[in-house]
C-alpha cells in the first residue's frame, strides 16, 4: 500500500478495497494472505488479504483492488498483459508503485494496458467498528491468480505470506491471528471452495446480487473483566447493546446467518453464536 496523499476525517471510514486473491492447487482451491509487519498501524503481525485505501487517481473501487493487488502482491491483473507477464518488468513496475500510488496508471497508459477489472468479483463488504480510531469501508473481491504470475510480499507493511486452504486456515485461526473479516470471509468459503473456483464465482454472483455492507459492532460489556466483543447485524443484542452507528440487516436477508459474534481470547478472535441468554424469546 502506497502512502495516500489524504488523510481521512477521524472516526470516518475511509474507502478501501481487498483482494481475496485464489488459486486451484492440488489441495483444493487456495487463498493467499499475507501477515502485516508488527509496527503496522492496522491489524498488526494478523494475516489479511491484499488490498488498502482509495487513491483519488483509482476512479474505480476495481482499480483501487487491482493496483492495491500489484502494490503488495506482485500480482497484475491486466488485459493484453504481453511483456507485463515478465518477471522483471513487473518488478522494476512494482518498485516504482511502491512508491508513487500513482505510477502504475502511468505505466499501464504507456504499455497500452488496461487494468482487468473484470477478473475481480464482488464478494463481500466491510465497515470498521466505530470504536476503532482507524475506520475503512471496504469492499472484498474475489480474483483468479493469472496464469505464470506468483506472488510475494512487498517487506514493507507485508513481511510474511502463504497460500491456505480456507479449511486450514481456520484450523490455524490461533497461529495466524485472523481479524474478524478474514475470519467470517474464510468460513464463507468453506463449502464455495469445495466446488472449485466455479464454485466460488457462483457464490460471487449471488452476493453481488444481494449486497449488503457488514458494520459489526462492539458489544457493551457487562464488567471490565468481560471480553471484547463484536456484534454483526442479525445479532439479537446489536441494536440494544452495541456501541457506536449501526447498520441494521433486514431478517431474512441472505447474508444473515451463522455466528454472529466475534470474542477476543488474548490475541485471537473466535466467531461464535450469542450466548442463548441474548436470543429473543
Amino acid at each position: 500500500m502506497s502512502k495516500s496523499s489524504k488523510a481521512p476525517q477521524p472516526g470516518v471510514p475511509r474507502l478501501a478495497a481487498t483482494v481475496i486473491l485464489v488459486r486451484e492447487h492440488a489441495g483444493g482451491v487456495e487463498v493467499y494472505m499475507q501477515r502485516r509487519h508488527r509496527r503496522a498501524s492496522f491489524m498488526s503481525s494478523s494475516f489479511v488479504f491484499p488490498g488498502g485505501a482509495v487513491s483519488p487517481s483509482d476512479g474505480d473501487l476495481r482499480v483501487t483492488a487491482a493496483r492495491e493487488l500489484f502494490e503488495e502482491a506482485g500480482v497484475l491483473l491486466a488485459r493484453s498483459a504481453g511483456e507485463v507477464t515478465d518477471i522483471g518488468v513487473r518488478t522494476g513496475w512494482r518498485v516504482r508503485a511502491l512508491d508513487d500510488e500513482n505510477a502504475l496508471h502511468s505505466l499501464l497508459a504507456d504499455a497500452a494496458l488496461s487494468f482487468d477489472m473484470d477478473g475481480l468479483h464482488y464478494f463481500s463488504h466491510w465497515i470498521t467498528p466505530a470504536i476503532e480510531r482507524k475506520r475503512f469501508s471496504a469492499v472484498f473481491y474475489v480474483a483468479r491468480l493469472p496464469d505464470g504470475q506468483t506472488a510475494s510480499v512487498d517487506n514493507r507493511e507485508m513481511v510474511e505470506d502463504l497460500w491456505i486452504t480456507p479449511e486450514h486456515a481456520l484450523e490455524r485461526a490461533d497461529e495466524l491471528r485472523l481479524p474478524p473479516p478474514q475470519l467470517r470471509t474464510l468460513l464463507d468459503l468453506l463449502e464455495p471452495a469445495r466446488q472449485g473456483f466455479a464454485g466460488i464465482l457462483q457464490t460471487c454472483r449471488f452476493r453481488a446480487a444481494h449486497p449488503h455492507p457488514l458494520l459489526p459492532r462492539a458489544r457493551q460489556p457487562e464488567s471490565e473483566s468481560a471480553p471484547r466483543t463484536l456484534m454483526l447485524p442479525w445479532d439479537p443484542e446489536y441494536l440494544t447493546r452495541g456501541l457506536g452507528d449501526s447498520l441494521p440487516i433486514p431478517a431474512h436477508h441472505p447474508l444473515a446467518l451463522g455466528p454472529s459474534r466475534f470474542v477476543l481470547e488474548g490475541q485471537t478472535w473466535k466467531h461464535t453464536a450469542a450466548a442463548p441468554s441474548a436470543q429473543p424469546e
